[in-house]
């Protein structure tokens, strides 16, 4: 063990390969803190780049690349409420209240330290317990994917369960738009209305834009006493800061990478789904004694902390079995066979020391973020010193590029702006976005695996909970559902019991 890592670290250790992940972690944090241009994207963009180059630079700017831009899109987040990256509009609310609050620097300062750590804590978990968890996850089915699914939709009612009715309203509109497209299983369109651009359903990217950047817009254009720019965030002291949230938020950051590395590991699932969890169970699980900026703050704890954990978790099932754990790693597996590497088992036989190679790139990723995040987030205050008014159309501009970028497609523009529109009035009358945002990415996965499902146990529904981890599954979803309902018919008989005290009968 002692000679591979001696020889893992002389892989890494050499100027080319430092400088290659430094300048993809440069990269990462550019593409990451642009609303829209996921990391996903920025990974995608990097391929072309490595065909020169050996796998372990090639594998650890793509490793570089990937966890800097999960972080970066939290700064767009909390400085004008518009995620960089799809993982990050779970708390997005949250960070931008508390850029209105004063507390901005604070915020992403959480976000830096506990997504490094959160990183942190999935790869050590990778270079531990891959082969055992990776062997659990492939155990899944397509019955154990679809409750996982469900769970992640019932993640929704929990969130807003202040505003149940809204809340559900938004998840259904969610759900009608991910329905846009080819039936699985019939093959016939769905709500195209005869346009051929419609037919592989209504991209992420472009929804994400619109609905969250879009929307924003024209909030300000609409009414600009609403939209007033954010308070300055206060100044900071690094080391202070990162003392007093591991102090007070530890358990939260623990919490978040388990959920981030147990969720990273099931192939598809991917940080989206990790931070939704993660954020759901924060809000739900929040002491009452806490207050409303703590309960914010420890949820963007644990949810920053899986979203970067997740990264660590999908790369299990990948390296070990051959299975992308997410987008990236499904990049990750093409760029492996283009270098002759075969995913597998025999990566930690034939090829151990660059294994162990890519565990030290972790590492070295997560640990060269807290100080490029830093820099990262104080070059980010500048932008609060331009005016709304110049600032906007650069935020227009950006979203058309970053909706043409994914298909270079002008009609992915028309559906920017059309979803733009749609949020603007959700948001307008009270109905959140975030339900709505959570069924386009979840509806997919509902859906595919359902069908499978189905298709497998004969139309018999009972096919889906005949599995032990499914099961599992099912009876967590429904525990998730019937927690607002319990808490509701609780206060309702509470105040049943107020009004008897105060009204005794004669």
């Amino acid at each position: 063990m002692i000679d591979i890592l001696v020889s893992s670290a002389g892989l890494v250790f050499t100027p080319y390969v430092l400088t290659v992940i430094l300048l993809a972690s440069c990269f990462g944090l550019f593409v990451g803190a642009i609303p829209g241009l996921s990391a996903t994207m920025a990974t995608a963009l990097l391929v072309p780049l490595t065909f020169a180059m050996d796998p372990v630079p090639a594998l650890g700017a793509i490793i570089a690349t990937s966890a800097m831009a999960l972080f970066a899109g939290d700064i767009p987040a909390a400085l004008l409420r518009m995620p960089g990256t799809p993982s990050s509009a779970a708390y997005v609310d949250d960070l931008y209240k508390m850029t209105q609050r004063g507390e901005g620097m604070k915020g992403l300062a959480a976000c830096l330290v506990f997504s490094a750590l959160g990183g942190l804590f999935a790869t050590i978990v990778l270079m531990i317990g891959a082969p055992v968890l990776a062997r659990f996850a492939a155990n899944f089915s397509s019955d154990e994917y679809f409750w996982l699914a469900a769970l992640g939709l019932s993640c929704a009612v929990v969130i807003f369960a202040g505003s149940p009715l809204k809340g559900m309203i938004s998840l259904l509109i969610g759900l009608l738009i991910a329905s846009v497209g080819t039936d699985l299983s019939t093959g016939s369109m769905r709500y195209t209305f005869g346009y051929p651009e419609l037919q592989a359903g209504i991209g992420f990217v472009p929804a994400l834009i619109g609905m969250f950047a879009l929307a924003e817009v024209f909030r300000f254009v609409v009414d600009r006493n609403v939209i007033k720019a954010p308070a300055k965030p206060v100044d900071f002291h690094l080391m202070k800061q990162v003392r007093d949230l591991m102090r007070d938020y530890w358990r939260a950051n623990v919490r978040g990478s388990l959920i981030g590395t147990i969720t990273g590991i099931l192939p598809g699932a991917g940080g989206g789904v990790a931070t939704w969890i993660s954020y759901a169970v924060a809000k739900r699980f929040s002491s009452k004694r806490q207050s409303e900026e703590d309960k914010s703050l420890s949820a963007v704890v644990e949810a920053s902390s899986a979203n970067n954990s997740s990264l660590g978790g999908a790369w299990i099932p990948t390296l070990v079995f051959g299975i992308p754990g997410d987008a990236i790693t499904a990049i990750v597996i093409g760029v492996l066979l283009m270098k002759g590497i075969q995913p597998g088992p025999q990566v930690f036989t034939q090829t151990a020391d660059m294994a162990y190679a890519l565990f030290i790139i972790f590492i070295l990723a997560n640990l060269l973020m807290i100080p490029l995040g830093y820099l990262a987030i104080r070059s980010a205050n500048n932008i609060l010193r331009i005016p709304r008014e110049a600032l906007m159309p650069i935020i227009v501009l950006l979203a058309i590029v970053g909706a043409f970028a994914v298909s270079n497609s002008a009609f992915d523009i028309g559906v920017m702006v059309a979803l733009g529109v749609l949020a603007f009035f959700m948001d307008r009358y009270g109905f959140p976005i975030a339900p709505a945002i959570l069924a386009i990415v979840l509806a997919p996965i509902l859906e595919r695996n359902l069908l499978m499902s189905l298709m497998k146990a004969r139309g018999d529904l009972m096919g889906l909970v005949d599995r032990p981890i499914a099961m599992l599954l099912a009876f967590l979803t429904l525990l998730l559902l019937a927690a607002p309902v319990w808490s509701f018919v609780r206060s309702q008989m509470v105040l049943r019991k107020s009004r008897q005290s105060a009204n005794p009968p004669l």
